[in-house]
């Protein structure tokens, strides 16, 4: 089974894609790869370096300077689309070598632009993970030292709460508490099991 897990930046993908990993899901997380796809050296690296020229560039070992990155891109459709161009096809790319690899099972896709990618129908199953803008908001401010209205455009600049509520087959609200988001994914897990067919569910 693919499975398909997306949400907002900030509501809890990570969290949820640690559960599952726990619970026995094989996990692809899309944030990883697009890291190493543009690793120092990469095709993908070289390409953000001409698009993007040496300023988004760390001085110490060559690696990109995110920060510089996100604060260009974030401001600007056009560059963001530039970035996704390069970045994108690369991940899909790997993920369909890793996916490969799993030999079957419960395979996870963490994709935080699932929605805006237009990959919601490629899934078996979407999972959503939920949490109102004001939350995002101020956990984006608290773990990234973020102002408000920076806290907003990298919210703004991806879909909607409604447009990945539209696609879900699951949702999760993560507006709680950890204790709280485990029981909701054990749950979900338990039902995938059982929708594969798999021993130990319930």
């Amino acid at each position: 089974m693919r499975v398909g897990l997306t949400g907002g930046i900030a509501s809890g993908k990570s969290a949820v894609a640690d559960l599952l990993t726990r619970f026995g899901a094989f996990v692809i997380d899309s944030d990883v790869l697009a890291r190493e796809v543009v690793a120092p050296g990469t095709p993908g690296w070289e390409a953000v370096r001409r698009r993007f020229g040496d300023e988004v560039m760390s001085p110490a070992g060559g690696e990109l300077d995110r920060a510089a990155l996100g604060a260009i891109v974030f401001a600007d459709a056009a560059a963001r689309g530039d970035l996704e161009a390069i970045v994108h096809p690369a991940v899909r790319r790997r993920a369909r070598e890793i996916e490969a690899e799993a030999g079957g099972g419960i395979v996870v896709h963490v994709i935080p632009l699932l929605v805006e990618t237009g990959q919601a129908d490629t899934f078996d199953h979407v999972v959503v993970v939920d949490v109102p803008e004001a939350v995002q908001r101020q956990r984006l401010m608290a773990r990234s030292g973020l102002t408000a209205d920076e806290a907003d455009a990298r919210i703004a600049a991806q879909a909607s709460r409604r447009e990945r509520l539209a696609v879900a087959g699951h949702v999760l609200d993560n507006s709680g508490t950890p204790a709280e988001l485990e029981d909701q994914v054990r749950t979900l897990w338990d039902a995938l099991r059982r929708f594969e067919g798999l021993p130990g569910a319930g």
